[in-house]
C-alpha cells in the first residue's frame, strides 16, 4: 500500500511538471507570437485573437466536455491524472499569462516553444496521462468511424486547426505552427523512447567462444548466445548478441576483428535499455 501511495504521488507530481511545462511553451513563447500548434491550445490561440477570449479558460471550456463525452463513449480508461491535467493546463495557463514572453523572433518562438511542450507533453505521457484534447476526441470519433485510424483523424483535426490558424493569422506563421508541431512530436518521442546512447551488436562467426569470453572479461559487459541456423548452409550457428554505450562500439569493433576477422556483425541502435549495467527498471 505504501509502495502504491509512493507512486501515485510520484506519478502526479512528474504530471504537474509536465503540465506546467506545456502552460509555459504557450505564455513564453507560442501565444505571443501568434503561433497556434494542433490541438485545443492552438485554437485557444486563435480564438483568443479572434475575441480576446483567455486562452486557459477557453481550453478548458472545450477539454472538459470533451473528457465527460469520451469517457462515457470509451469508458474510465483516461483516469484522474488525465482529468487533472486537463484542469490544470487550463488553470495555469491564465495563472500564468502575466510573464513576459521570452522572444519576440518568430523562429525562437517555434523552436523553444516546440522543444519544452514537447518535452512537457512527453512527462505527461511518461507517467499516464494526457493534457486531454484532440487524443480524446480522435479516439472517441475512430469508436464511430472505422475506416479512419486514431493516428489519422488526430491528424485531421491538427491539419484544419493550424490551417483555420493560417488564415486567422498568415500562411507563414502557419508554417511555423507546423515546425512546433513537428518539433514537440520529435521532443515526446525522445522522451518516451530515451536518446538512444546504447547499440544492440549481434555477431556471427565461427570463434564465437573467443569473442564472447573476450567481451565478458574485457569490456565487462555480458554477452547471450542463441541458436541460429544458416539459411543458405543450413548448419547450425551460435550468435552473440550484447548491448554496448555508443562509446563502447570502438572497442567492439576492434575486439572482434582481432579474434575473428571474417565475422558477420549488425549494429542497431537501442532507444532504451534497461537492466543490470543500464538503467534501472
Amino acid at each position: 500500500m505504501k509502495v502504491s501511495l509512493k507512486k501515485i504521488i510520484i506519478d502526479f507530481f512528474w504530471v504537474t511538471i509536465g503540465t506546467l511545462l506545456v502552460s509555459l511553451s504557450l505564455d513564453l513563447f507560442l501565444a505571443p507570437n501568434k503561433i497556434a500548434p494542433g490541438g485545443v491550445s492552438g485554437l485557444a490561440v486563435v480564438l483568443q485573437h479572434l475575441f480576446g477570449w483567455p486562452i486557459g479558460a477557453v481550453t478548458l471550456a472545450i477539454n472538459i466536455p470533451l473528457f465527460i463525452i469520451s469517457t462515457k463513449a470509451l469508458g474510465t480508461g483516461f483516469g484522474a491524472k488525465t482529468l487533472y491535467s486537463t484542469i490544470l493546463l487550463g488553470v495555469s495557463i491564465d495563472a500564468l499569462a502575466f510573464l513576459k514572453p521570452l522572444t519576440h523572433d518568430t523562429i525562437l518562438a517555434a523552436v523553444y516553444g516546440g522543444i519544452i511542450m514537447g518535452v512537457g507533453l512527453g512527462i505527461v505521457i511518461k507517467y499516464g496521462a494526457t493534457t486531454g484534447g484532440t487524443d480524446m476526441a480522435a479516439m472517441t470519433l475512430h469508436k464511430y468511424i472505422h475506416f479512419l485510424s486514431v493516428g489519422r483523424i488526430l491528424l485531421i483535426i491538427d491539419f484544419v486547426i493550424i490551417t483555420l490558424a493560417g488564415i486567422v493569422f498568415s500562411p507563414e506563421l502557419a508554417l511555423y505552427a507546423l515546425a512546433t508541431e513537428f518539433i514537440s512530436i520529435k521532443v515526446i518521442d525522445l522522451i518516451q523512447e530515451g536518446s538512444g546512447d546504447e547499440r544492440i551488436a549481434i555477431i556471427i562467426s565461427d570463434r564465437y567462444e573467443e569473442i564472447s569470453k573476450s567481451i565478458l572479461e574485457e569490456m565487462e559487459r555480458g554477452v547471450t548466445e542463441l541458436k541460429g541456423r544458416g539459411g543458405y548452409s543450413k548448419k547450425d550457428k551460435n550468435v552473440l548478441l550484447c548491448v554496448v554505450t555508443r562509446r563502447e562500439v570502438t572497442t567492439l569493433r576492434s575486439l572482434v576483428k582481432r579474434i575473428g576477422p571474417n565475422a558477420f556483425v549488425i549494429l542497431s541502435t537501442a532507444h532504451e535499455v534497461l537492466g543490470e549495467g543500464f538503467k534501472n527498471m
